[in-house]
């Protein structure tokens, strides 16, 4: 019997609702809500329905934005979780409101656990090292040191893989 008396007065409630958030000037359609999953060390491109004038991002190190133009924003994850991203107009009202949520993309890669130390590979066809958050320190940093070794020789003009 409750429940027909609920029924019998959605309308009512419906219509109080509606016209509250009218009064506040609030629009079921005037915020976009939806989750955004970006995979770590990847870049999304994200477009808006209207120019931002302010972007705000809870915890940029998890992700990190960059303003293409007013209306196109990239979203790079960079460590794994969740964070908010509220984008506001010219009258500094809402336009966007999103989760987004960084993963790791393990297609091609495996992961190896040795008691307490995670390694990672990637293996398209043959396994290589690579930096993953979470990966052993030491394994960490000696692929970091192999990096920039690489890089130096690379700068410099050697050939990494050509001994002279």
């Amino acid at each position: 019997m409750l429940h027909e008396q609920v029924f019998d007065h959605l309308p009512k409630i419906a219509s109080v609702v509606i016209s509250t958030a009218m009064i506040a000037g609030i629009s079921a359609t005037s915020i976009a809500h939806a989750d955004v999953e970006v995979v770590a060390d990847r870049a999304k491109v994200f477009r808006l329905e209207e120019p931002a004038k302010t972007i705000i991002l809870g915890n940029p190190s998890i992700a990190d934005i960059t303003i293409h133009d007013p209306v196109t924003i990239v979203i790079t994850g960079k460590s794994y979780g969740t964070t908010n991203l509220v984008v506001l107009n010219d009258a500094s009202e809402p336009v966007v409101e999103e989760l987004i949520t960084v993963t790791a993309d393990m297609d091609g890669y495996v992961a190896v656990q040795r008691n307490n130390s995670r390694f990672t590979y990637s293996c398209n066809p043959d396994c290589q090292e690579v930096l993953r958050l979470g990966d052993s320190k030491k394994m960490v940093a000696d692929v970091a040191a192999s990096i920039r070794l690489r890089n130096e020789l690379a700068r410099n003009g050697t050939v990494a893989n050509n001994s002279q």
